[in-house]
């Protein structure tokens, strides 16, 4: 094996490890009809865990149908692992002005 591409291997293997290694868990609250924060930058391989603090139910649904939640209704939770970078819009089905995004990175 040629030097540069076992220092290509062990570079990428690294960089998998340091992934592995910063996979988190974020909390988003639901609050007076409104997701806190309402912008969410996370690294790829973050689960993110929906919190409903009001006392009408709440649904977390995807814009692109890519994540659903049922109706969570007070203290409940609905949590979603995001693998691959991107936008993903969101909003409450039973009250869509409730909208926030998760981007990964």
């Amino acid at each position: 094996m040629k030097k540069a591409t076992a220092v290509s291997i062990g570079l990428a293997l690294a960089a998998l490890a340091v992934q592995a290694r910063g996979a988190s868990t974020v909390a988003v609250g639901i609050k007076e009809f409104k997701f806190a924060p309402a912008a969410l930058e996370v690294p790829r391989g973050t689960t993110v865990t929906w919190v409903n603090h009001d006392e009408e139910t709440h649904t977390i649904t995807s814009t692109t149908g890519a994540f659903a939640s049922r109706g969570l209704g007070n203290d409940e939770t609905f949590a979603q692992t995001f693998t691959r970078p991107g936008a993903y819009e969101y909003f409450c089905a039973l009250h869509p002005k409730m909208r926030a995004t998760v981007i990964v990175k």
